[in-house]
């Protein structure tokens, strides 16, 4: 009894020390020590997703990357699997386990190691939220009271919830729903019960514990994991042995694109940056939604590719990226031969025979890979065909229609002749780029020479569609939105319709004649020509739009006046400093984005507003709360509000001028179909100068007249309707001098869209195709008319239209038959065909035009004025069909 009684004192007092010990220490570190309360109401940091109108992820942008998951959403294997691994007795503590404190202090003691660290889930929460993971005691002192204080405030089930979506699992992954998808491109609930376990033994040691980096180390703590759920009795022995044997399936994935539209992602991250700052944008869990839908976007993405390759092919094959094999001797050609820029010393194995497809294939993962671009190895080749071994390690044949095109490259106005054989084209050992098209495969090479396309809702402003270039990957540059190129003949709607605002009727008649202007001060004379340089003398307002006759267009502008012409250009969107003053932006030398050319051609097509283009819908925070939404200003075609602008400025309704002025100056909110208050768009010219306008590009995208009567001719655009077979479309080609800029610019009610084709070297020119027997071969009895689209200098109907053609075939398929309305206060009269006066005559000799009320002539034509164009010689007409 006199040793018991010792040892029980010296054991109170131990304890009395311990606790006093234990207080001491925790006023001594309280003032370090966090306020858990904040996990009450915790934000994740989660990536920024961006969306397309209709639910397509396009882009995912953070550091971290995190997918968060509710409980209920989680699988129960997985949670098993944390539990047995890293708390067992999660349920049974208050954040703090003693026996696995126990047992790392007595691991401690037998080996003077820190192996074991006793932390519960609770305790690498805390570490998680506030703590680093440096191994001290100090921090697992703090960690401990952190724990303790947290399963005070939060349950069990709250405590489980951030773990899962909390933890750091690797490859910047944070959370098990965004490990899931890093390493297995899947959802949680699609995992097995292998893949389960390898991502719950992650949390010990992610860096080195993952199947990417550490595949080895990942099996055996993938066992680990399994050894402790069957000890659990949460699988059977069954269960184990079949996950146990599984094999790694992992690899990096990322975010589960649905759509691949990186510029247009690109344009609403920068505007989310702008707006919320780059930290809070990529960390803020915002779900982005953009104003275009995932199939217009892509029709539109293809639309610019496959316009992009036309135009390549049309001028020649480069030749190969470089040899792998049997490279031709340098001393034997005139040509450069191009050397492969990759690790590998391609000396070593000169011959096919030297190489495995394996170590092909390794090689072609050095080469760029730009979609559509699949780059390859000529293997083998036929006559007319050849056998390449593609970077996917997959054996194709690529037929005679997929090699006829590649013609030897010269310069852009010259191309070699047509190749007879495979072998004039390539050779075994050359590594080449191959594309699909239509199902057939090809051969390929990146385009040099660039393209942008934007489409937008007239209506109201949102952008459908954007296309920067060829591959955002290849150039991050937007073309669409950054870049000023001069607009060419894309400007002469806005010149027209200045004119009919200062008088001038789809009847007028201009000199169409050469001009040949001195100018004293530089010595020097301004000759403006038409392209091509042939000249019709008095004609027609409407006819000199569709055949986009320059110098026409020069003359409206003097009629109109320089100064008020130019200013007549902003009411269009048009910044005044892009506008040169003088008379060469009637032919389009002034400089603008194609976007600023598709929101001035919206004012066009919606009757005479000025909308303002936008790229974001809504915008929802990380619970899927609305935060903002879009509310762009509307256009009125299909609305009634002109008296209701009229009243509100108390203006006569027939003050015109100034009732513009008042709906410039004013914002007017109206109720539209869905109750909806809409912010009303200003009204910059009226319906009726609008309607004229489109009228006459309507003219310019179809053939026109009668060609038995000698009356026919065809607007620059004619493809688009011979194509699209629509008479509710309008359009604008545009080309600059020397072709240097391409650009088609066009409208239904409801879509405006803008293509621009051109080098990012504003000095290259585009050049001029000349002709290729082996497509002609193909289609013989086309070629009469189809000629000038494959052969001659290159101008906006041949290198920009198409682009626009083969969007609108998409986006127009499900949409009716829809004219624009006739507005009031235009009238339509029966005129003579060459002096657009009034006729009693109702022959061929005659046509319909649209009037506005008050402009119609009042005179009639003479019988000695009077022209018949069948008395006149012509020569045969090739008859236009599909080239597409």
């Amino acid at each position: 009894m006199k040793y018991i009684k010792p040892l029980i004192l010296l054991a109170f007092l131990s304890v009395l020390l311990g606790c006093a010990a234990v207080v001491g220490i925790y006023f001594y570190i309280k003032p370090d020590l966090p306020s858990v309360t904040v996990l009450k109401d915790v934000r994740l940091q989660t990536p920024m997703q961006i969306y397309t109108k209709d639910g397509k992820l396009i882009s995912q942008y953070g550091v971290k990357r995190r997918i968060p998951v509710k409980l209920e959403e989680v699988p129960e294997q997985l949670i098993n699997a944390i539990l047995a691994t890293e708390d067992s007795r999660f349920y049974e503590h208050h954040g703090i386990d003693p026996i696995g404190i126990a047992r790392a202090a007595l691991s401690l003691v037998v080996t003077g190691e820190k192996k074991q660290g006793a932390s519960t889930l609770t305790m690498q929460l805390a570490r998680g939220f506030f703590l680093s993971r440096e191994k001290t005691y100090i921090r697992k002192i703090k960690e401990i009271f952190i724990a303790w204080h947290m399963e005070q405030v939060l349950s069990k089930k709250e405590i489980l919830e951030l773990y899962l979506n909390k933890i750091e699992l690797g490859h910047r992954s944070f959370g098990f729903g965004a490990a899931a998808q890093v390493y297995f491109g899947k959802p949680l609930s699609e995992l097995t019960l292998a893949q389960l376990a390898t991502i719950a033994g992650l949390p010990k040691a992610p860096s080195l514990l993952n199947p990417i980096s550490g595949p080895e180390q990942s099996v055996e703590r993938r066992r680990v994991v399994l050894l402790r759920m069957l000890d659990e009795n949460y699988i059977t022995k069954a269960e184990f042995d079949e996950a146990a044997n599984q094999p790694v399936t992992a690899r990096k994935h990322g975010a589960e694109i649905e759509v691949d539209a990186p510029y247009l992602a690109d344009i609403i991250y920068n505007e989310m940056v702008e707006i919320y700052g780059k930290e809070e944008a990529e960390t803020g869990g915002y779900q982005v939604f953009a104003t275009a839908t995932a199939d217009v976007q892509l029709a539109a993405q293809k639309a610019v590719v496959r316009n992009l390759h036309d135009y390549d092919e049309r001028h020649g094959y480069k030749g190969p990226l470089g040899y792998l094999f049997n490279a031709p001797d340098p001393t034997s050609t005139d040509d450069k031969i191009p050397q492969l820029s990759v690790s590998v010393d391609l000396s070593e194995k000169p011959s096919q025979q030297d190489w495995t497809e394996d170590e092909i294939v390794e090689v072609l993962r050095e080469v760029p890979y730009i979609k559509p671009l699949v780059p390859s190895v000529v293997m083998g080749m036929e006559e007319k065909s050849i056998t390449v071994l593609d970077v996917n390690g997959v054996s194709r044949t690529i037929a005679w229609t997929g090699l006829d095109w590649a013609r030897r490259y010269i310069t852009d106005f010259r191309q070699g002749d047509e190749p007879e054989t495979a072998s004039d084209i390539t050779q075994p050992g050359a590594v080449i780029y191959i594309r699909q098209q239509e199902g057939e495969w090809r051969i390929a090479q990146l385009p040099e020479v660039s393209g942008a396309f934007i489409a937008l809702n007239p209506q109201n402003g949102a952008v459908e569609a954007v296309v920067g270039g060829y591959s955002f990957y290849q150039s991050q540059f937007n073309r669409a939105t950054q870049a000023k190129r001069q607009v060419g003949s894309n400007i002469k709607p806005f010149i027209y319709s200045a004119a009919i605002d200062s008088g001038y009727t789809l009847a007028s008649i201009i000199n169409d004649a050469p001009i040949n202007q001195w100018n004293a001060a530089t010595g020097v004379a301004w000759r403006p020509q038409n392209s091509p340089a042939e000249y019709d003398g008095p004609i027609r307002m409407r006819k000199a739009l569709g055949k986009s006759k320059n110098v026409v267009s020069v003359r409206l502008l003097r009629g109109v006046g320089l100064r008020k012409t130019a200013d007549y250009l902003t009411r269009f969107g048009f910044d005044p400093d892009d506008i040169p003053l003088d008379e060469t932006v009637s032919l389009g030398s002034s400089s603008h984005s194609p976007l600023e050319v598709a929101r001035a051609m919206a004012v066009i097509a919606n009757g005479g507003y000025l909308i303002n283009p936008h790229f974001i819908s809504r915008v929802l925070d990380e619970t899927g709360n609305e935060l903002w939404k879009a509310n762009p200003v509307w256009a009125c075609a299909r609305c009634s509000r002109d008296a209701e602008v009229a009243k509100a400025a108390d203006i006569a309704d027939d003050d015109i001028e100034a009732k513009l002025e008042a709906q410039l100056n004013q914002d007017v909110l109206l109720a539209n179909s869905d109750n909806e208050e809409k912010m009303m768009a200003p009204q910059v010219i009226t319906p009726q100068n609008a309607f004229l306008v489109g009228e006459m590009m309507r003219t310019a995208v179809r053939t026109n007249g009668n060609w038995n009567k000698k009356t026919y001719w065809m607007g620059t655009g004619w493809r688009a309707r011979n194509i699209l077979q629509r008479t509710d479309i309008a359009g604008k080609t545009g080309t600059t001098n020397d072709s240097r800029d391409t650009w088609f610019s066009g409208f239904h009610r409801d879509l405006v869209a803008t293509t621009w084709v051109g080098f990012d070297n504003m000095g290259r020119q585009l050049g001029r195709a000349t002709r290729n027997q082996n497509l002609i071969n193909r289609n013989p009895e086309k070629f009469n008319w189809i000629g000038n689209a494959l052969i001659g200098t290159e101008d906006g109907a041949k290198a920009a239209e198409p682009a626009w053609i083969r969007f609108m075939q998409h986006a127009l398929a499900d949409k009716p038959y829809s004219p624009m309305p006739v507005p009031e206060k235009i009238v339509r009269i029966r005129i003579d065909r060459t002096t657009g006066k009034l006729t009693r005559r109702s022959d061929h000799t005659t046509l319909f035009e649209y009037f506005l009320q008050g402009t119609e002539p009042t005179s009639y034509v003479r019988d000695d004025e009077v022209v018949d164009p069948a008395e006149k010689d012509t020569t045969t007409r090739p008859e236009p069909e599909e080239i597409f």
